[in-house]
Parts: C-alpha cells; sequence; structure tokens
C-alpha cells in the first residue's frame, strides 16, 4: 500500500468551511448519530467536503470536519489518508480513475491508457485548461464491462480508444453524456445474442408485485398437495390397521367362544397334602 500524504503547502487553501447549500446536509448526518457518537459521520462528511472543494481534500477541510465531530485532528487525517476514494492532491474537473486490473487489462485497458497518456498526461498530471487528470486503480468492480473507468461519481464501461476519445471530447465541450456501457449494450446483459431477458416485462417495472401473487399461488398449490399426500397416507394406514387386526392371532383368540361351566365339566379343586408327623409316625395305621 502506498504512503499517501497531504497535498504540499502551495496548494493548500488558507480556509474552509460548508456551504449554505451543504451545511444543512452535513446537520443531517450528524444528527443521524446519538450524543458522543458523532464521529460516525467522519467519512460522509469528508466526502462532501471533497465534492465540494472540486474533488480533492485540502488540510483545513479535514480540520474543519473534525471540530465539527469534536474529533482529534489526527484521528480525522488517519480516515483521510486511509481510504484511497479521499484524494489528497488538486485533480481535474474530470477525474479519470482507471481500472487496470486483470479483467480490464485482458479487455483492453491497455489502449485506454494510451488515450490518457496520450490526450491528458503522466498520472496525476491535470492539464492545462484543468479539465482532465487521471489516475489508474484498482478493480472497480465492473469487470463483465471491461475496460471501464470512474470519471467523477460515475462509470463509463465497455470502452475502446475510439468512443474513449469522443467521451473525453463531449466532456471537454461540455456536451451531455451517457453513463454506463458505451458500445450499445444495456447494463451487463450479453454482448451479442442476448437470450437471456428478452421480455421487458421482466425489469420493466410493469410486473411489481406478479412475482408476489405467483409465489402465493405456487406456495398454495405445494401445501395442497402436501395435504392430499398425507391425507392418502393417513387412508391407506387406517386400512392397513384394520387388515393387520382382523388377521392377527390375538384377534382370532378374542372371537372363539368362551365354554361357559357346567355341573360334568366342572373341576374339582383338589386338596391340599396333609403335612406329615414331626415324630415320623404319619405311616401308622
Amino acid at each position: 500500500m502506498s504512503v499517501r500524504r497531504l497535498a504540499a503547502e502551495n496548494l493548500q487553501p488558507a480556509t474552509f468551511a460548508f456551504s449554505k447549500d451543504n451545511l444543512p446536509w452535513v446537520e443531517t448526518q450528524i444528527a443521524k448519530y446519538p450524543v458522543g457518537r458523532q464521529a460516525s459521520a467522519v467519512i460522509p462528511l469528508l466526502w462532501q467536503a471533497q465534492k465540494q472543494n472540486a474533488y480533492w481534500l485540502p488540510r483545513v477541510a479535514i480540520e474543519h470536519v473534525a471540530d465539527l465531530l469534536n474529533m482529534p485532528y489526527m484521528r480525522v487525517l488517519e480516515v483521510a489518508t486511509f481510504y484511497t476514494m479521499f484524494n489528497l492532491e488538486p485533480v481535474g474537473k474530470y477525474f479519470i480513475q482507471l481500472c487496470g486490473t486483470t479483467p480490464c487489462r485482458l479487455r483492453g485497458a491497455g489502449d485506454i491508457v494510451k488515450v490518457c497518456e496520450t490526450r491528458i498526461g503522466a498520472q496525476n498530471q491535470i492539464t492545462a485548461d484543468g479539465n482532465f487528470s487521471w489516475l489508474e486503480v484498482e478493480c472497480l468492480g465492473a469487470c463483465c464491462n471491461a475496460p471501464m473507468v470512474q470519471i467523477n461519481d460515475d462509470y463509463y464501461e465497455d470502452l475502446t480508444p475510439e468512443n474513449f476519445n469522443m467521451l473525453l471530447d463531449n466532456l471537454a465541450e461540455g456536451n451531455p453524456v451517457k453513463t454506463g456501457p458505451q458500445n450499445g449494450r444495456k447494463s451487463s446483459e450479453p454482448e451479442n445474442d442476448v437470450k437471456t431477458l428478452s421480455d421487458g416485462n421482466l425489469f420493466d417495472g410493469s410486473a411489481i408485485g406478479a412475482w408476489k401473487k405467483n409465489f402465493e399461488e405456487r406456495r398454495q398449490k405445494s401445501e395442497g398437495a402436501k395435504a392430499a399426500i398425507v391425507a392418502a397416507a393417513n387412508i391407506a394406514g387406517a386400512a392397513a390397521a384394520k387388515q393387520t387386526q382382523a388377521t392377527s392371532p390375538s384377534a382370532q383368540v378374542s372371537r372363539a367362544p368362551v365354554a361357559t361351566p357346567t355341573a360334568t365339566n366342572q373341576v374339582k379343586p383338589v386338596e391340599a397334602d396333609k403335612p406329615s408327623s414331626l415324630n415320623g409316625d404319619a405311616g401308622k395305621k
């Protein structure tokens, strides 16, 4: 990770304060956090300060944010120097961050770098009219639309030397430009033969809520089918239980007629043997 330092003293402005337009926004951000936790607003406040100051953070802006949040200057400086989203030196009106990682390189980022070097110059160099500066950065997360750049807050994707030069021309002349893919495709859809999302109703907003209704109908149908299966299983189980009960030996015994005692078939009780004499004379007559 590179060491990040503040701009030279001769580039630092003397003062900084949030504008009347930005101050209500700043107060709203701070109010989101409980008393004593206002430091949590440090990143959004630094970001707004950078946007107000031509997309770079001078020392006085960092200190102003620290004063608003009642934080030590060093704590806010640590945040500003850690995150590369904060520019610590002046940049052009249109600050180009060019993705130079593997997917973009494989898709032609080297040609976009050549355009930047030809039209703008070396990295971090601002053009004489103040319009452009550029910097190669790590992955910006738009690999499927490589190669791409971020200019200020917007992404410009599917670049070629031709459409990138045209983009820079339009920005320099103040003409409106289209963000996103520059080759005509929509978002990240397949570049040539589109076989997915061909039904516009899926993504044009006209079917909002339809998916919920569809899922509910499918859920009810599924629950009905499950209930029918359970009911059928219960019926089959009951029938099987009856069949088992009808064919079991115990059931047959329980249904056999029980004989009623009569005078002829009554069994006389057996008398217990009399105890023998203790002196052994039980056998005497």
